[in-house]
């Protein structure tokens, strides 16, 4: 299955249609499913409704002025956390968020398979 977290630049361009493209800037990888387990630990207890929202055959958009509640929302994946390698790839995320609050054109991208 698989789960990417992806941090996109928007790029908008010029003249009346004002349309946007998406670039990928960095990604944090879940081809082991790592984030993908975390997600359905927490899932549905109240404590996380952004990441709750997540479909894993789909996508969920994150705005930057959304990433505070996220970064919020994955204090709950590292409580429950078993593994050095889950307790990384939180950290890879955390950093990922953090780049994302600190822009005013990206957004992140959890994108299912």
């Amino acid at each position: 299955m698989g789960l990417d977290v992806v941090l996109y630049r928007v790029v908008r361009s010029a003249g009346p249609a004002r349309r946007a493209s998406y670039v990928p800037v960095e990604v944090v990888d879940d081809s082991d499913d790592v984030l993908l387990r975390l997600l359905t630990r927490v899932r549905g207890g109240g404590r996380t409704p952004l990441l709750d929202r997540f479909d894993p055959t789909g996508e969920l958009v994150v705005s930057a002025e959304q990433a505070p509640r996220l970064l919020a929302e994955l204090r709950c994946l590292a409580e429950v956390a078993a593994s050095p390698a889950e307790t990384a790839r939180i950290r890879n995320l955390a950093a990922l968020i953090r780049r994302c609050m600190r822009g005013h054109d990206v957004e992140i991208r959890l994108e299912g398979d």
